[in-house]
């Protein structure tokens, strides 16, 4: 474990803001890089930089912070091949580990012990294309499936794939607007009117302190 090391932009403790999680105390390791470029990533900022850390540095930089939780996101944290390692690590040490996802990569490998939460990317992000299809057929019960939607044409799209391929027999499904884009209240009552089986989600975090790094 000592020779493994990982690009981390930061670490920082403070509640979950999205999820079936959302509200929990939370300690977020964010890792460097993605090799998607959606149009309203909030995040650009993980795409390069941060501080290269040893395994054994960033799980005692987590247990510092004394709560049970931990997500690892990114970035796509699984660009960084020390990122399987280091879920295991977590969840050896007997935390509720999560893991964010984009779902352009392959999920096959992380451990099972850990919550998968893989983001379809809608026509609107413009990295529609990148989706793993494959990943679909590997989620558990305890995995969530999460959709950020930017117009009305991508609430459409994810509608059908969640009816087309009965998504809510796979595990539970995540709706959230494109902060500045698509109003709240509008993709609420969208899903409100179709009786989607799926959970409509805002960013608690930005709901709480904005947009600020490290909450």
């Amino acid at each position: 474990m000592a020779t493994l090391s990982l690009k981390v932009s930061e670490i920082f403790l403070s509640l979950q803001g999205e999820s079936s999680r959302v509200g929990l105390p939370t300690v977020f390791v964010r890792l460097t890089g993605c090799p998607l470029r959606c149009v309203w990533c909030d995040t650009a900022y993980a795409f390069s930089g941060g501080e290269t850390m040893a395994l054994p540095e960033i799980v005692d930089e987590v247990a510092r912070h004394g709560v049970h939780h931990v997500c690892v996101t990114g970035g796509e944290p699984l660009a960084q091949a020390a990122c399987l390692p280091l879920l295991s690590v977590f969840a050896d040490a007997g935390h509720a580990v999560s893991l964010e996802t984009s779902g352009a990569l392959d999920i096959g490998k992380v451990d099972a012990r850990v919550a998968r939460v893989v983001d379809l990317k809608a026509p609107g992000s413009g990295e529609c294309d990148r989706n793993r299809w494959q990943n679909l057929a590997l989620l558990t019960a305890k995995d969530e499936l999460k959709f950020v939607l930017k117009d009305r044409a991508d609430y459409d799209w994810a509608r059908q794939l969640v009816r087309d391929r009965q998504l809510a027999d796979l595990c539970p499904l995540l709706f959230s607007p494109v902060e500045g884009e698509l109003p709240a209240s509008t993709l609420a009552d969208w899903v409100i009117a179709d009786r989607l089986p799926v959970r409509f989600q805002l960013q608690l975090h930005k709901i709480l302190w904005g947009k600020v790094r490290g909450r």
